[in-house]
């Protein structure tokens, strides 16, 4: 099986550390981040990862600013992004897409082994 690195993105310490145990049990290299500024800096300052988890509500900046500044600047190279949140509403999940998410997993409606699964589908499966 390959290894992937993965960036996981939320203000919830206990959701990111449940989802960090379930991808490094699988051995993938995972690094966390509290907030969306974080990121976006080790975005810029690092080769990008397979793939980037971020939560929509997050303070100071949210998921949706994190996906516009990672096109407007380009930091998206090779790297699926995929929307890790609460907020399920049609318009959340549409505007995601158009900010160039590859996936929207509903926290409330998954549990870390299909959030697991979900990121690996998203990471292996090839764009058309």
């Amino acid at each position: 099986m390959a290894t992937y690195r993965i960036y996981l993105t939320d203000d919830d310490h206990f959701l990111l550390d449940m989802y960090a145990v379930k991808f490094r049990a699988a051995g993938h290299e995972v690094t966390t981040f509290n907030n969306g500024a974080s990121v976006l800096q080790a975005l810029r300052d690092n080769p990008a990862p397979n793939a980037l988890l971020c939560d929509v509500v997050m303070p100071a900046m949210d998921g949706f600013q994190v996906l516009e500044t990672i096109r407007k600047e380009n930091l998206a190279a090779g790297m699926k992004v995929i929307v890790l949140s609460n907020q399920g509403q049609d318009t959340d999940i549409e505007r995601a897409k158009e900010l160039g998410a590859d996936g929207y997993i509903i926290k409330a409606s998954a549990i870390p082994s299909e959030v697991f699964a979900e990121t690996i589908k998203i990471i292996e499966a090839q764009k058309v």
